[in-house]
């Protein structure tokens, strides 16, 4: 049995809600916004047009997305083949990514295109106003990586300013935390705006402390797949780094949600915020 709680970490919901809604598409975030979740997390990628596209990677997912003629794409086609750094917008907006997922048998799924960044913070915000609740914060993870450049992505200097353009264009850059695994992003961020919040996202392999020293400067917060948090590594990263935010992810289960709350972690990434919520005594 899991005993009372004391601590409440930010829900920040992982692709809006993936475990319930079809991910990174307008009907998770806001369900997850209905749901009471403090900061939506989503993924963005670039389009042939220079687009900010809501989406974990840069090609279509045959898992849940039809091509855009309306046909299932078949498993192990090479990703090149549906290049979204390819394709105009138009096109990608023809493409339905609410296809059931085989992994999440709770989610509701519903047709759904990959929505532009602005589409997203435009339908989010006008609900917040809605439902009459606080403004929701944004955690929006660059999809960057060296391997990427030029291929399936634009090179930092090109892919961040036109994210921050957008986020700058409708107001929410102080709710905004910019998450990355690339250093390169997050350093191209601190030199050029040095009041963002930026997350420094690692893998489980992946040392804490050496991480943030190699990435020149401290980040607002760490983000670490949530296996290889330990009482241990909260303590020694907190002993160097004091202040800095810790947000593991992908947290699923309400036992391994219970552990971090015991950690005092300052918020949880999940594709179930409503687990979350419960645990914490919320009403659904």
């Amino acid at each position: 049995m899991i005993s009372p709680l004391h601590h409440r970490p930010e829900i920040h919901g992982h692709r809006g809600c993936r475990g319930l809604r079809p991910e990174n598409t307008i009907p998770a975030f806001l369900h997850a916004l209905a749901l009471g979740v403090d900061v939506l997390e989503l993924d963005v990628v670039i389009s042939a047009d220079k687009q900010v596209v809501v989406s974990h990677e840069p090609w279509l997912n045959p898992l849940f997305c039809l091509n855009p003629l309306g046909q299932p794409i078949a498993t192990g086609t090479p990703p090149q083949q549906h290049n979204l750094y390819q394709m105009p917008y138009a096109t990608i907006r023809q493409c339905d990514c609410g296809q059931p997922h085989p992994g999440f048998p709770e989610q509701v799924a519903t047709p759904s295109h990959k929505p532009l960044l602005r589409e997203v913070l435009a339908a989010v915000e006008s609900a917040t106003s809605r439902l009459g609740r606080p403004p929701v914060g944004y955690s929006i993870e660059i999809k960057s990586s060296p391997e990427l450049d030029n291929i399936f992505s634009p090179p930092p200097s090109e892919f961040l300013p036109l994210v921050l353009a957008e986020l700058s264009s409708m107001a929410v850059l102080p709710r905004t935390t910019l998450l990355c695994f690339d250093a390169r992003i997050l350093q191209l961020a601190h030199h050029s705006l040095p009041s963002l919040a930026t997350c420094l996202l690692v893998e489980a392999h992946q040392p804490w402390v050496e991480g943030i020293q190699q990435l020149g400067f401290v980040p607002t917060t760490l983000g670490p797949d949530s296996h290889a948090v330990s009482a241990a590594a909260v303590t020694a990263l907190r002993a160097t780094f004091p202040g800095l935010r810790l947000v593991p992810w992908t947290v699923n289960t309400p036992v391994d949600m219970d552990c971090l709350i015991r950690l005092e972690v300052d918020g949880i990434t999940t594709d179930y915020p409503n687990r979350l919520l419960s645990l914490l005594g919320y009403p659904l």
